[in-house]
């Protein structure tokens, strides 16, 4: 999924899909994960919210389905 640069201490990067309505976020820890069946709007309050981590804490984090994506390259060499 091709994801947009944010401008936030928390978020490195976001992106949706709208045909399947999955928002996929980067964190600053180089974390992603994918949230399911997010509507368009809150992705576009994402995008305009002053404060994006603050958006995503009220208006994402606890209300969609979540998972993690795991590179397993870097999962690899990580703690060698």
């Amino acid at each position: 999924m091709q994801r947009e640069p944010f401008t936030s201490s928390t978020i490195r990067s976001a992106g949706y899909d709208p045909a399947t309505q999955v928002l996929e976020i980067e964190f600053r820890n180089h974390r992603r994960y994918r949230y399911m069946e997010v509507p368009p709007e809150i992705f576009a309050g994402l995008r305009q919210a002053e404060s994006p981590g603050a958006y995503f804490t009220a208006q994402i984090r606890n209300d969609y389905e979540c998972w993690r994506l795991v590179n397993p390259a870097r999962s690899k060499h990580q703690g060698q």
